[in-house]
């Protein structure tokens, strides 16, 4: 019987199995499976997992059964000398399988990825030896031409002959109108040997994959010369031609609008995208900012798909509502501290504990982020770690295997921005709260997060992703303070630059009166209000001052319970602060000493 044909140029791939249980090897076929990707061939002596899940695919389960039932997987032999290794089956002859995928979930057992799952001996994905599949019906892109080996192409050719381009001096002549990314990188290697370090040659791979093949007619293009940005539509497929130098000898028309637009004037979404710094850069997720500076179609353009106008960033503004439910002394207080917001994005609560910072924080972002949908808590603490806080490799157990595993993975920061940052939801604050942000180390949390707080308009090459990114714009960050911990050091003057501080104390509004109206909106005896007055008044340190509430709660109320709260709650704190001093502390703060004063 003969062998179906091999896809010309794909080599062959592995899935390597947990705990050391073997390999599965196998390549693609020339011949497309029902769902319209190549078929792939499992080799003979391939090692495939004996358990399958139960939402395994049906075409994996009815292959995986007929190949158990036919003797094409067989029990793997035992090696008495590892007998830690679980059973096995083993393939005794190869098996044509629908697609990657479904051979990738004839060996786990359970559904999965083929492109991805299946690498090369070098650790490259199987997807790179696929042709495109599904892309969205039009992207946007920039493409750099300003300083190519010292010449300004955008104003030099482009603008003037209608055309983007990308040097490509050391590259063959390209046969495939739409090269793989496997063969680009083929010739990338031999064409740049010498001529370009590994993380260039790395670069220059995605940036020909994203010209040649993943740009096609009709997708919006960008680019930005003497600090204006140019917008136009690509009309003509990738080409390759001479050109002195190899300069643009990669090329694709374009029609250029006539005008442009200062970068200065851009929406703050499309600059962060333009400080990516690579010579092609995918901006399809700004695609509707990019319509909204698109001039209306002429003669030679299509028209541009008709859009809804995108909704601006904006905060609601403070209600009578919110004020009287937060039972601030002035509507005014709370308009600053959302002035503060909108211009600094980032803002601090600091003062003694009990002043309500972290209650208000969650409170001022629930309204101003429209619900609890868009607002994530974390709090920090001296073990605190930027692995925790953005992203980094954790252990995780894999759902179907029960391995562990070290796998990148999102932290409370990373998963509020992606979520801040998807289509639809760029014009909703979403707010991050910060409790207890000065217990952590700064510097080592957020690492080159730093620089995002201040440059929002800004990208940065992440740690461990790669990943070029920004803070969105609709990303707001409010931190709590707690100013009588001695144990740990005010945030340095970095952090102070990038926030906003704004004080909670007792001895100033809105905190100093928050008990007594907090007293009156509930029918109660105004006393307690005026004990913690006289009690902060004997605290000769401010940041030890006693916040409103401790006093604020049911129990506060109940027979006893003032006595109770001060002895177990309050005089506590003094005593801690006078440690060592010799003083009575129950005698100068407790009740009985403070009504004395006031009989």
């Amino acid at each position: 019987m003969s062998q179906p044909d091999r896809l010309p140029g794909a080599p062959d791939f592995r899935i390597k199995l947990p705990k050391d249980g073997g390999e599965a090897h196998g390549h693609l076929l020339t011949e497309f499976g029902g769902n319209g990707t190549h078929k792939f061939l499992l080799h003979e002596g391939s090692i495939v997992m004996p358990e399958a899940s139960p939402s395994i695919g049906d075409h994996a389960r009815r292959i995986r059964a007929e190949s158990r039932a036919s003797g094409a997987l067989v029990d793997a032999p035992v090696d008495p000398a590892r007998p830690e290794v679980p059973p096995r089956w083993v393939a005794t002859r190869a098996i044509p399988c629908n697609s990657s995928s479904s051979a990738a979930a004839l060996v786990y057992g359970y559904d999965a990825s083929g492109p991805e799952s299946w690498r090369t001996a070098e650790g490259h994905p199987l997807a790179d030896y696929l042709s495109t599949g599904w892309r969205p019906p039009r992207k946007a892109w920039l493409v750099r031409g300003n300083n190519v080996s010292g010449h300004n192409l955008v104003r030099q050719l482009w603008l003037k002959e209608g055309f983007v381009s990308l040097s490509g001096a050391h590259l063959p002549p390209l046969e495939e109108t739409d090269p793989t990314k496997s063969t680009l990188r083929r010739f990338v290697e031999d064409g740049y040997e010498g001529a370009a370090s590994y993380h260039q040659k790395r670069g220059l791979v995605d940036e020909l994959h994203g010209f040649l093949t993943q740009m096609r007619v009709g997708d919006t293009v960008v680019t930005i010369g003497d600090g204006q940005l140019h917008l136009g539509r690509i009309t003509g497929e990738a080409v390759q031609t001479g050109s002195p130098g190899g300069l643009s000898n990669l090329r694709r028309a374009v029609a250029w609008e006539s005008g442009s637009h200062p970068y200065e004037e851009l929406p703050e979404e499309v600059r962060q995208k333009q400080s990516v710094q690579h010579d092609v850069v995918d901006l399809t997720g700004v695609l509707e900012a990019l319509d909204g500076l698109a001039a209306p179609a002429g003669p030679d353009l299509q028209p541009v798909t008709e859009r809804t106008a995108p909704r601006e960033l904006s905060l609601p503004d403070v209600t009578d509502a919110l004020t009287a439910e937060l039972l601030v002394h002035e509507k005014e207080w709370l308009e600053d501290l959302r002035e503060l917001l909108v211009d600094e994005r980032q803002l601090v609560f600091y003062g003694p504990p009990g002043t309500g910072k972290t209650y208000l924080a969650m409170k001022l972002a629930e309204h101003f982020g429209g619900g609890p949908e868009q607002v994530k808590i974390v709090q920090f603490h001296p073990s605190y770690a930027y692995e925790d806080f953005f992203e980094g490799f954790r252990p995780v157990e894999d759902d179907e295997t029960h391995e562990v595993a070290f796998r990148l993975t999102a932290g409370p920061l990373r998963e509020l921005a992606d979520l801040a940052s998807r289509e639809g939801n760029r014009h909703v604050p979403h707010f991050l709260i910060i409790d207890e942000i000065n217990r952590a180390n700064l510097a080592k949390v957020f690492g080159e997060l730093y620089f995002l707080l201040e440059y929002r308009t800004r990208s940065v090459r992440l740690t461990y992703s790669g990943d070029d990114f920004a803070l969105p714009p609709n990303l707001f960050v409010i931190g709590t303070m707690n100013t009588a911990d001695r144990s740990i050091a005010l945030v340095d003057a970095a952090m102070r630059r990038r926030f906003a501080f704004v004080e909670l104390s007792p001895r100033t509004e809105p905190t100093a009166g928050l008990l007594g109206r907090w007293l009156k909106s509930k029918g109660k005896d105004g006393e307690p209000a005026r004990l913690l007055d006289a009690l902060n008044a004997r605290i000769d340190d401010p940041d030890f001052a006693i916040g409103p509430s401790y006093l604020m709660k049911p129990g506060v109320y109940r027979n006893g319970g003032l006595d109770r709260t001060w002895r177990t709650k309050i005089l506590p704190l003094l005593e801690e602060h006078h440690y060592g001093e010799g003083l009575d502390v129950a005698a100068r703060y407790g009740l009985d000493s403070l009504r004395e004063q006031h009989s």
